[in-house]
């Protein structure tokens, strides 16, 4: 499955709105293939803050492991928080090439 994060906005950037995301994704997850991976898609985001990025994809990382697949994006906001919240999580992203 994809998911296009553009769908919730194209600046990512507050704690809040992160966890309401979260929380309005919870639906899709429940019907989720537990043999199947998640890819995130970054396309049309502008910016992604580590605290939005926190209560949205640190829950999906946790549950999802390495069924969690980021695609390529060139938007540097994405790269440097990525690099923070593997920093955090203690463990690297799966980044599709």
């Amino acid at each position: 499955m994809k998911l296009q994060l553009e769908k919730f906005g194209k600046t990512l950037i507050s704690r809040e709105v992160g966890s309401e995301a979260f929380k309005a994704f919870q639906p899709t997850l429940r019907e989720f293939s537990k043999d199947e991976e998640l890819e995130i898609d970054f396309s049309g985001v502008l910016t992604l803050s580590p605290s939005w990025a926190d209560e949205f994809l640190s829950p999906l990382f946790a549950l999802l492991d390495n069924r969690l697949v980021f695609l390529p994006s060139d938007n540097l906001s994405v790269h440097a928080t990525l690099k923070i919240l593997e920093e955090v999580n203690k463990r690297p992203f799966k980044i599709k090439s």
